[in-house]
Order: C-alpha cells, then structure tokens, then sequence
C-alpha cells in the first residue's frame, strides 16, 4: 500500500500565465523561464510575500521593496540606498521591470550575477544591505506555519532553504512587466506624440544629433536597452571599476550596464552611482560633459568635442520624448503592490 505525504497531496502548483504587451510578443523573443523554476500562481504569490517581508532582513526592519518600491518603478529615488545598519551602499538601486527579457541573463550594474535567482542571493546577505544569515530566513521561515504552506503549495517542500527563497522572488520579479507607457499607445496606433515628442524621438535617433539608439533601442525594441555594458564617457579616472572588476579585464574598466530609459519619471536620480539628479542633468552630460578615457565606447563618437552638442530647443525634445516612455499604469499596478 502506498502511502503519500503531506507534500505528496499539496504540491499540484498552477501554471502561471504572464501578460505579455503585444509589442513585446510581436518585436522580441519568447521570455526567460528556467525549466527548474517555471512560474506558477502559488510561486509568485509566495516571491510577493517573501518580496515585501522584512523578515529577510538581519532584524527584520527592511525588505526587499525598502530599496525597490514599487511606486518608484522598484528603486528608492536616492543616489544610494541606506542599508539596516545605516550604510551606505556605493551603487544606485536599479528599476525593476521586464527582467524575463534580459536574454544574457547578466544582472547588476556590473554584470556579476548571472539569473535573476542568483541576483536575489547577495542582497540578504550582504553586510551593508539586509545582512541577514540564509540560514536563519531558512529556520524562521519553517517555523512561520503560514510560510510552511506557501512553501508546500509552491514548490512540495517543507524544507524552507535559500535555493527555493530565491526561486519564489525571481517568479515574482518576472512578473514585473511595463509597456503600456505613452510611446507605447502611439506605436500601437492608440494616440499621437505632441510636436516636441515626436521631434525629440527624431533627436533620439538620429545619428548626427542624440545617437541614443544604438544603446537604448529603437520603437522596434520595446526594452529600450541593449542590455550590454558600455563606458559611456562619466569619468576620466574610475574609483569604480564596474564591469571591469568582476572580469578582470582592464578592457572593462568602467563600463556598466545599460539602464532601460522607460519609467525615467520614477527612477530619478540617474547613472550607476545617481550623480545626475534631473533628465536634463544627463541630456547634458551626452551633449558637453562627456570625459575621455582609455575604455570610453566607440558610440561616444564626439567625445572629443565633449559631446553632442544639442541646441536647447532639441534637448527641451528630447526630454519630451523620454517622458513619453514612463508607464504610469505599472507603477500603480495592484498586482505589484504589497
């Protein structure tokens, strides 16, 4: 006679369908799912809860969503974000949103997480961020009766640990999905841009004037990042070595990734380390400010002359068309929210 466990009875997750936006099904390949962590309802439900709880925290006065709330298009608008202990980290908190696209699976400013599971290990445990032990989240976790069957319903397992913590946070952050901004709704045929919107796309892609595309995406890339890693002209020298640091590649001394430009209204202040603290702050630093090193990218073709050089009408454009692409529906989605 066989008999079945608990887990046995309770383990039959559902399939969990995301939303795709028509652009993105139409313009870019299917999204990431890992086979060993297809999303189900009960495993994104369960990454929410987990996403929001301050019991990931060393003492549980921070989660997740303190450094990434959902409001702010998942950052914390501050150029770095302040750990439980009161430290500082050295990096801005990146906007969470359409991660099951990033199709070279590199996370972080520096690229050095590989997966979205992965990406979610080195915060818990980090001493200036939530500085936690997994261990313990694990043992809190299985004594929580109302943790223990979120975690059977999801993943069969009453043995809570951080492999299947991480795994139930990524289902959730995979769900995060934004395309429903303005430029959206006109590329859809939905609405129309104002002049200035319209002429700062023209801006955007034009090669003799913003060049911006090249990293950033077209209307035929609804990221609207190449997702690469890039010295776009910041500094002369480098007290951070970005992507350089974690390959060992002086060739990659001071590149870091390239931010989507969607939901710039919410994400302020801007660059890796939040030195730009307004759109025209970064306008100008493509137009004049740009600063030569030996790794600056190719794509910064008029470093030499500092820049771009934009009239001001073109960069008042320009700032226009970026607004268009803040998606004011996602960081009021009800789904996404505590």
């Amino acid at each position: 006679m066989h008999c079945t466990s608990k887990e046995d009875e309770r383990y039959a997750p559902t399939p969990y369908r995301l939303k795709i936006p028509t652009l993105f099904s139409d313009k870019l390949i299917p999204p990431i799912i890992p086979a060993d962590n297809p999303l189900t309802i009960e495993g994104v439900a369960l990454g929410k809860k987990l996403f929001f709880d301050p019991i990931l925290s060393g003492d549980e006065t921070q989660s997740c969503a303190s450094c990434h709330n959902p409001q702010k298009s998942f950052t914390d608008q501050q150029p770095f974000s302040t750990g439980i202990e009161g430290n500082l980290g050295s990096r801005n908190a990146m906007p969470l949103f359409n991660l099951a696209w990033n199709f070279d699976e590199r996370f972080a400013w520096d690229g050095k997480e590989f997966g979205l599971e992965r990406q979610a290990l080195e915060p818990v445990s980090n001493p200036i961020e939530l500085h936690s032990n997994w261990q313990n989240i694990g043992e809190k976790l299985e004594n929580n009766a109302i943790y223990k069957d979120l975690f059977l319903n999801a993943f069969g397992s009453s043995k809570i640990d951080s492999t299947l913590i991480t795994k139930a946070i990524a289902q959730f952050e995979r769900t995060l999905i934004s395309g429903n901004a303005k430029f959206d709704k006109y590329v859809r045929g939905e609405t129309t841009l104002t002049i200035e919107e319209q002429n700062g796309f023209d801006v955007f892609m034009d090669e003799s004037k913003g060049d911006c595309f090249h990293c950033h995406g077209s209307n035929n890339n609804p990221l609207w990042t190449d997702n690469k890693f890039h010295n776009n002209g910041l500094d002369t020298h480098f007290s951070d070595l970005g992507l350089g640091a974690v390959t060992g590649d002086p060739n990659d001394n001071g590149k870091f990734k390239t931010p989507s430009i969607r939901n710039l209204n919410f994400t302020a202040p801007y660059m890796h380390d939040g030195r730009f603290a307004t759109l025209e702050e970064v306008i100008n630093h493509y137009s004049e400010g740009l600063k030569k090193s030996l790794t600056i990218d190719p794509l910064m073709k008029q470093v030499n002359e500092g820049g771009v050089q934009l009239s001001p009408q073109e960069k008042t454009n320009l700032k226009a068309f970026l607004r268009s692409l803040s998606d004011s529906e996602f960081v009021q989605n009800p789904d996404f929210k505590k």
